[in-house]
Order: structure tokens, then sequence, then C-alpha cells
């Protein structure tokens, strides 16, 4: 993996582009000098919208380090502090991480609109699912590239809206768990164990009253699942107890896989597939590096790393987990949670 990463490294250094006019240092907060940070260049200044969110400040940090080289020459220069609304958790962030991203040379502004003036692409940070569509629609409108943090949507409806406007302006976005791209899982997904005949995967699931029940934090989990498993799910069924809840997914060639959402006891991240070759466990979590890395090659690119089709399959499976749960754990067909057009 060591040497992947070294390639993609290089691939994003040398299609950095030349010749391109340097971002002023008036823009950057006198506290973080242009000594200890290169400065933006033109095409490759990143707005934050939301700063209610521990990722805020470990992708400035990461960002915006000094000689930082991995990252291709992008910097955070702006950001829009508005997160939710009514959600305590989120919320009582706010304060503090405006504090923490302002001492890594970011503009604090006052809207969207104003944060679209100054930056050349987007990674949309608010907590809160239910504001994404919204926030999302004045970006896309501007033209400008967007990464969702998960989740994309606090509904399959307004992730569908989300795709679909993407599509309608002609603007690509991607949304994925740093969880995916966490080398383990990278190889399983590459064909470490041959065919993935099964799998099953775990997270903590802590539950958001706002949120249908796996969108909060079991997302992590399922999108686990589907990294290792594909697309193709086709029904699931949920079984709830005090301690942990088990959604059972069978896929259209047969293969079943299952995510395990951890309520209470030991809280960890991992999981196991079942190969034809072989059978591998997940590694420990491999930090946001690898998620930062793919989110600068989608903005160099313009190519996600995450398709349209299985970001609404998580969530379809997610919305038909909590439709077995409404139905005392009845089998649900991920195709009724679709929008009908």
């Amino acid at each position: 993996m060591k040497k992947s990463n070294n390639s993609r490294r290089q691939f994003l250094q040398q299609s950095s582009m030349a010749g391109l006019a340097l971002v002023s240092a008036s823009s950057w907060s006198t506290s973080f000098s242009s000594s200890q940070v290169a400065q933006a260049e033109l095409g490759k200044r990143i707005g934050i919208i939301g700063l209610d969110t521990s990722h805020v400040t470990a992708f400035t940090k990461a960002l915006n380090a000094p000689e930082t080289s991995q990252y291709a020459g992008y910097k955070i220069v702006a950001a829009y502090p508005r997160g939710s609304k009514d959600i305590l958790s989120s919320t009582e962030r706010i304060p503090a991480y405006t504090t923490e991203v302002q001492k890594y040379g970011v503009e604090i502004v006052s809207s969207i609109q104003d944060l679209l003036t100054k930056v050349d692409v987007v990674m949309l940070e608010t907590n809160d699912g239910r504001l994404h569509l919204e926030q999302a629609l004045e970006v896309l409108k501007a033209g400008k590239r967007m990464f969702i943090d998960k989740p994309i949507a606090a509904s399959l409806k307004d992730a569908e809206a989300i795709f679909a406007a993407s599509e309608k302006y002609k603007v690509p976005v991607f949304s994925a768990s740093s969880l995916r791209f966490s080398p383990s899982a990278q190889e399983i997904r590459a064909g470490k164990v041959g065919k993935v005949i099964g799998a099953d995967a775990y997270s903590p699931m802590k539950i958001e009253k706002t949120h249908p029940d796996l969108f909060w934090y079991g997302i992590h989990g399922v999108e686990t699942l589907f990294t290792m498993m594909g697309t193709g799910c086709k029904q699931v069924n949920r079984y709830i107890n005090e301690e942990q809840e088990v959604v059972v997914g069978v896929w259209n060639d047969g293969r079943i896989g299952t995510f395990r959402g951890l309520k209470n006891g030991k809280q960890e991240y991992g999981g196991t597939a079942f190969g034809s070759n072989s059978v591998a466990h997940l590694g420990p979590y491999g930090g946001y590096d690898p998620l930062l890395l793919k989110i600068i090659e989608f903005f160099q690119t313009g190519i996600p790393p995450v398709s349209k089709e299985e970001t609404l399959e998580i969530f379809a499976f997610m919305e038909a987990a909590d439709a077995s749960k409404n139905q005392q754990g009845a089998k649900v067909n991920l195709a009724d949670m679709y929008s009908k057009k």
C-alpha cells in the first residue's frame, strides 16, 4: 500500500497547475503568516461550509500545515461557520471550531454566497444532513466541485435530489466516510481475498433523533460493508436488542452481508470479508489522510471516487433497515425505498 500511496501523491504533485497567480497574503490571518504556509493558488482554494464537526479542524490542520506537499497545494482559505440549527452536540461546537480554524489562516465569512466568491472548490461539512440539499444547491449553481461529508443527506429523497442537481448543473459531487478508504478495506475491494462472497462490518451506532437511525453514525459501518461487498443489495431485515443491532442484507447473486451496530460496550470499527481465496479482517482505522487524498484527486480531475449508484444504494439500505424496524424485523426490498418517477 505504501507504493500505491506514493504513486497517488506523485500524481497529485505532477498535476499541479503551473503559472497560476497566487492569492494575496492579506487573505490570511495575521496569526498564521505566509512563512508558515504556502499561499493557495487560484484553482486550489478550498471553502468549508459548516464548522460543527471535528472533521473541519482535522482537515484544516492537515491541508494548511506548513510545507505539506501531498495535497498538491490545496489550502482551506475560507469558511462559513453555520451548521446545524438545533442539534446541540453540533451547535455548541461552532465557536471553538471557528477559533481553531482561524489559527490556520482561514477567513470566516457571513454567507455561503460570500464564501463562493473566495474559493474554487467546496467541502460541505455541516453535521446536519437535513441542511445539505439547500446548501449544496447554492454550490452547484455556482459551478464548484464539492465533497459532501457523511451523511450526504438526512433522507434518500434528498440524496437523490442532490445527485439530480449535480447532473443538471454538470458539477460533480461525491460523499464518503473516511473508513471507506482505510488501506485494508481498499485491499479487499481490489481483490485481496478473491471474489467477496460475504462480509460482516461493525461500528458504533449513536442515534440522533432528527435523522433515521443508521444515518448519523451507523453509516460508517454500512459504508464499510458496501466497500467490501459492492452494490447489488436487494433486501434487508433488522434485528434489535438493547446492546446492539444487526441488519442482514441479501445481494442479487445470493451473497449475504451484515452490519452490526454497537450501542453499548466497547466502541470500535471493523469487519471481515469472506472471499473465494481467503478470509481477511479489516485492519486499524487509517485516519483521514486516505480520504483527503481522494478528495484532492477529485478536485483535480472531477472524477468521483464513489459512484452515485453506490451512495444511493447505501442510503436505500439504511432506509430499508428503518422500514424493517417498523415492521418488526420483516424483510424489506431496497427497490421500494427509491422515489417513484
